[in-house]
C-alpha cells in the first residue's frame, strides 16, 4: 500500500518569493520517497500558489548539492536544502528556486508538542 509522505517546503530563492505569493510555507504530500532508487520527488501541494500569473498545483523536488540523496530528510533536524521546479509550459520541469524541504509532523495532542522557547 502506498503511503503519502506529508512534507513542508519553505521557499529561499527567490527572496521575495513570500511577497510576491502571500505564501509562507507549502505543504504537501509525495508517495516518490518509496522508491529510494527516484533522485527527484514529485510534490502535490495541499494548496497551490500563484507566481508570475500562472497556478502551480505541483512541485518536483531534488537534492542542492550534488553526491546528496533526498532520503537524508528522515535525518534533517530543521530540513533539507533543495532544488524546486515547477512545471514549464512544454510540460516539461523548470528548476526555478531553491528551498528547504522537511517532514511535516502532525501533532494529536497538545501536550505531545515540542515546546520552544
Amino acid at each position: 500500500m502506498t503511503s503519502h509522505l506529508k512534507l513542508a517546503i519553505h521557499i529561499t530563492e527567490p527572496w521575495d518569493f513570500e511577497r510576491k505569493t502571500g505564501v509562507q510555507e507549502l505543504g504537501g504530500w509525495s508517495v516518490d520517497h518509496e522508491d529510494e532508487a527516484n533522485a527527484e520527488w514529485e510534490i502535490i501541494l495541499d494548496e497551490g500558489f500563484d507566481y508570475h500569473g500562472r497556478r502551480f498545483a505541483r512541485l518536483l523536488v531534488s537534492p542542492r548539492y550534488v553526491g546528496e540523496h533526498l532520503s537524508r530528510i528522515f535525518d534533517a533536524v530543521v530540513g533539507f536544502p533543495v532544488r524546486i521546479a515547477h512545471r514549464s509550459g512544454d510540460g516539461g520541469w523548470h528548476f526555478a528556486f531553491a528551498g528547504m524541504l522537511s517532514v511535516k509532523r502532525h501533532y494529536e495532542d497538545k501536550d505531545d508538542k515540542e515546546e520552544t522557547i
